[in-house]
């Protein structure tokens, strides 16, 4: 159990950054003078380098070992958070996020293949709903949490927080974990990993680019068609080698595709909002953080219940069915928010908000 809590204490920091840094983020652009475009970073460059590091980090840890890529992954978190928060412009703070997301990959790619190695039978099935659990508490409390330190001691105590949460998991888990590979890993499928990078990176920074910019400058139109070159020598690339980073045939399967939209449709109606709503209560509206971060617990407290109520229904619904119905749930929240004006009460937002966040949390069953 020491495992289990280790690794789940330190994975915490991953879902309280998601919304946690999008409280912080306003005060730390009024502190270091960055341009709205720069405070926008702060969020953008962690999920550029996240999501597009992620698929390689489990390469990696099959190849070089699940508790080796895991405590890296933990120990350059901690190191990041300090950075950032001893950070002197936003400029730092942005290159700190972006190497901040490549170790959430590690840590969560490594955290993954750990409890799959650790546990068996039944006892994986719950580490696993555990490690599920953590990422609701920190997806509810992140935005709670990031609010009340920044009003309170400031916003650079929210990321030495961080640094103290990533280092207590390392102490608990790392010593007692076992070192664990894929025996079948040779090597690493480098120009996989680096076409499907440079690919998701390149499509990313051009629809945040895009409204700056201009949809039709050279730059953007540049981006995307460097995007869809990447993606083809990406496909090519897997075709042909011996052991693939993605094994193109799934994609055959209409149920592993249905799988996959899943995570889309959670970023979309979720992670999104998790991201922006911040910046309008606290930018737009003129909300305190901690107000901000007590408005945002009506899209993330869902997450504390809903996964677990979601998979108890399995017993008499398809969990094809149950995603279904939460994904209908998303959308008549989002769609019941989007009504609702900027001049209206945050007792407003509480409903819609809930709602929309019930529906995400159906998705994971």
């Amino acid at each position: 159990m020491l495992i289990l809590a280790g690794i789940c204490i330190a994975v915490l920091v991953l879902p309280l950054n998601f919304g946690g840094a999008a409280v912080s983020a306003p005060a730390m652009g009024i502190a270091l003078g960055g341009s709205p475009v720069a405070v926008n970073w702060i969020l953008n460059a962690f999920m550029l380098s996240f999501g597009s590091s992620l698929m390689a980090s489990g390469a990696l840890a099959d190849l070089l070992g699940r508790k080796r890529i895991f405590a890296v992954g933990v120990v350059l978190f901690a190191v990041t958070s300090l950075g950032i928060a001893a950070a002197p412009s936003l400029v730092w703070v942005d290159l700190q996020r972006a190497l901040q997301g490549v170790a959430a990959a590690l840590v969560l790619a490594g955290a993954s293949a750990a409890l799959a190695q650790e546990f068996d039978g039944p006892g994986r099935a719950r580490a696993f709903s555990i490690l599920g659990t953590t990422f609701g508490v920190g997806l509810a409390l992140g935005p709670l949490l990031a609010g009340f330190l920044t009003q309170t001691f400031g916003w650079r105590s929210f990321f030495l927080a961080d640094a103290a949460i990533g280092l207590t998991g390392f102490a608990l888990g790392v010593p007692k974990l076992r070192e664990s590979y894929d025996p079948h890993a040779t090597r690493l499928d480098w120009p996989g990993a680096a076409s499907f990078t440079g690919a998701l990176t390149l499509f990313t920074f051009a629809l945040l680019q895009g409204p700056e910019s201009g949809w039709n400058s050279p730059l953007i139109v540049g981006l995307f068609a460097g995007a869809a070159f990447m993606l083809l020598a990406f496909v090519r690339i897997e075709q042909r080698v011996a052991r693939p980073m993605l094994d193109l045939s799934l994609f055959r399967y209409p149920r592993f595709v249905g799988v996959q939209v899943l995570p889309l449709a959670t970023a979309f109606c979720y992670v999104t909002l998790l991201l922006v709503l911040p910046t309008r209560f606290i930018g737009i509206e003129g909300n305190s953080a901690i107000r901000a971060g007590l408005m945002m617990i009506s899209l993330s407290a869902p997450m504390l219940f809903v996964p677990l109520t979601a998979a108890l229904l399995t017993r008499w619904m398809s969990a094809g069915v149950i995603s279904a119905i939460g994904l209908v749930i998303a959308a008549v929240g989002m769609l019941w928010f989007s009504g609702i004006t900027t001049n209206a009460p945050s007792t407003a937002y509480a409903i819609p908000l809930f709602v929309t966040g019930v529906g995400p949390g159906c998705l994971g069953d």
